[in-house]
């Protein structure tokens, strides 16, 4: 809009059409159009696409971790999908995993380093979990008492053949946790009047509550750019009045940044009920709704 408008007025095509007879909102009515039919249609994706679309991932995901976990292993790459553990290989033949280093965690803290050549994987079908065999496995670990103390790691120890088993179980339930990105916005909606999750039966925490208002609230926000960059940028880009287009580009994503930068504080505070996230979502839609009314009448009045 900063681009195309900037170049009209430049033009001096904005005065001929003035001079014909038309207003400025009347000028402008096909741009309001397709910016509120592309709100529309991002609205569409946010509220029903894109969760049920992060819904069928996370099942498929979880699906195919019981069925292969052998495919979550990728070359010269950390995986980090098995909850409480970190892998890393150089390659991978079949069911031999080579240059296997594993960290194994207690909530977030590392606990246990193993080291091994190589490492076979047995999978039986159906089970939630699978075995791993390390031939030559070096293994460290921290002192249970202070894990802390680095001078306390025991280090040293090899094993010809080790066997660690990995649970899925974690994984699965993973893919049931409470999530609202991957629930529809009617769904959302009818929770939150409720206060209990329609999956589970069970009564959502406040925290959640916060999240999920927040979740819809996002939705909106992000839907209702269309519209609000187009009433910001016809005002600005027939003020700049210039042929440039970097100076539109660079109006445009100062004008993007500082409105996506407020949603991104917003949701950042999502599970914080004190500060309302989902009221604080809105902030940007109205600061530059009402910034581009008042261009806009300050436009149509010249």
């Amino acid at each position: 809009m900063l681009l195309v408008f900037g170049r009209i007025s430049a033009d001096n095509e904005l005065v001929s059409l003035r001079m014909a007879g038309l207003s400025m909102p009347r000028i402008c009515l096909p741009a309001f159009v397709v910016a509120l039919l592309l709100s529309s249609v991002c609205l569409y994706i946010n509220a029903s696409v894109s969760p049920r679309a992060k819904a069928e991932m996370k099942r498929m995901f979880a699906s195919l971790a019981i069925d292969n976990p052998l495919t979550l292993f990728q070359e010269n790459t950390v995986t980090k999908d098995f909850p409480g553990y970190i892998f890393y290989i150089t390659a991978k033949e079949d069911n031999v995993l080579k240059n296997l280093q594993l960290v194994e965690l207690k909530g977030k803290r590392p606990i246990k380093y193993i080291s091994a050549p190589s490492a076979t994987v047995k999978v039986e079908p159906g089970a939630e979990a699978f075995t791993m065999v390390l031939e030559n496995a070096n293994v460290e670990w921290k002192d249970t008492v202070d894990p802390d103390n680095l001078r306390k790691i025991q280090h040293g120890v090899t094993f010809e053949k080790l066997s660690i088993d990995i649970s899925l179980e974690k994984l699965t339930a993973k893919a049931k946790t409470y999530n609202p990105s991957t629930k529809v916005t009617r769904t959302l909606r009818r929770e939150s009047r409720t206060g209990v999750d329609e999956n589970t039966g069970l009564e959502i925490p406040k925290h959640k509550m916060s999240g999920l208002r927040t979740e819809i609230s996002r939705r909106y926000a992000f839907a209702l750019a269309c519209f609000t960059f187009t009433l910001v940028g016809i005002p600005l880009g027939v003020t700049a009045q210039r042929r440039e287009t970097s100076v539109g580009f660079v109006i445009s994503l100062i004008v993007a940044c500082c409105y996506f930068l407020f949603i991104t504080v917003a949701d950042s505070m999502r599970e914080d009920p004190k500060y309302y996230p989902h009221l604080l979502m809105w902030l940007p839609c109205i600061l530059f709704i009402c910034l581009g009314f008042f261009l806009f009448r300050k436009l149509s009045r010249r």
